[in-house]
Formats: structure tokens, sequence, C-alpha cells
């Protein structure tokens, strides 16, 4: 969530998308599991490590995503406040512009949010974690109650997305305040760990294969 956020930090933005990382989550967590409750079977520990290893793809390539627009584009932050007076930090460049950067507007149009890449990426982590979740749901009982645990858990999952951006939109908050490199430096950081965190599950799961 950190890497698909970098650049667009307001507090609405970062709360839509921890709800609809959540429901991408649940999407496929009740879609995977609600077939096999219903017509049997499982999921193969093989296909389940194959599943994990593509999480570690994704979040790698999420980190370097990060790293690369910060490179490319020369990627810098300031203050801005519209007219509506809401003020928020803003990620921008000006690579294709031919004025002096001091002397630049800085309009800019808030058009993507990342919210569609915020579903999807949360439909691949619910496709990997599916196989657990199956399992837990044994204890459940009957098929409906085994669907109602997964329905509970997914909403659970959305509510806990949206409280967490919620949350962690007050430390970003402090960056405004903040120097740009600062704020270019916490941006690098979080690409390194994503990377770092997706290396480790892809390979830990190739060793799984």
């Amino acid at each position: 969530m950190a890497a698909m956020s970098a650049g667009r930090t307001t507090r609405r933005a970062l709360v839509l998308r921890g709800s609809l990382w959540g429901l991408g989550h649940t999407i496929t967590l009740l879609s995977i599991c609600g077939v096999l409750l219903i017509w049997g079977g499982a999921i193969p520990p093989r296909v389940q490590s194959f599943l994990k290893l593509l999480v570690g793809v994704m979040v790698t390539s999420l980190g370097s995503h990060v790293l690369l627009r910060l490179w490319r584009q020369r990627l810098h932050f300031h203050v801005h406040q519209h007219e509506t007076g809401v003020r928020h930090l803003h990620a921008h460049t000006h690579v294709h512009e031919s004025v002096a950067h001091g002397s630049s507007s800085h309009d800019h149009e808030h058009k993507d949010l990342g919210l569609g890449r915020a579903v999807l990426v949360g439909m691949m982590h619910g496709t990997a974690g599916s196989g657990g979740l199956l399992v837990l749901t044994a204890a459940a009982g009957s098929v409906i109650n085994s669907i109602g645990y997964v329905i509970v858990f997914g909403l659970g999952s959305i509510a806990g997305m949206a409280a967490l951006s919620f949350v962690a939109s007050y430390p970003l908050g402090i960056l405004e305040k903040s120097a740009s490199w600062i704020t270019n430096v916490a941006m690098a950081a979080v690409g390194c760990v994503a990377i770092m965190i997706g290396l480790w599950i892809f390979a830990d799961n190739w060793m799984a294969l």
C-alpha cells in the first residue's frame, strides 16, 4: 500500500485505496473459497507457493516503480492549497515544462488516485491467501457457516485496511511540513523495503516449488 501511495498522499486517497485493496482481497477470497467449499476440493501446496511467488513479483515491481519514478522524473514535492482551502502534499515533475521551476504555476489535477491498481493488488493478495483461509474455515462446520466466515473475514480486511490507511495519513501529513529531500528519502525507503519484501517472498516460495 505504501508503494502504491507514493505521490498520492491525501487522506481521502489513502483511505479509498485501503478500502479498495480490502475489497479486491475479499472478492478473490470469496470467489475461490466459495467455489471450493461448495464443490469440494483444496488448493495444492505447489499452486499456493506459485501464487505467493507471483505476489513477491508484484510487490517487487511496485517498489521498483517507486524508485524508477523518482529517478526518471526527478520527482519532488510541494505543499499546495486549492481554492477550496484543501492543503496537501503533491508529488510532481517539471520534465515536460519549458519554463523555469520558479516560474511554474504548479497547477495540477487529481485524475488518477490509483484505485484500480489497489483493487487488482488486493485481488492478487487474496488469491495467494485463499489456501490458508480455506483451511481455517474447516472449523466452521457447514458450508454456509464457512462462507459466512469468509465474508466476515473479508469485511474485516476492508475495515482494517481503511483504518490502517487513515492512521498512516497522519505521519504522511508530517512530511508535508518537511523538506522535499526528506520526502524523497522516505519514498525511496518505501521502494527499497517493498523490493526486499518482494524478493524475500519470491525466494521463499521458489524453494517450495
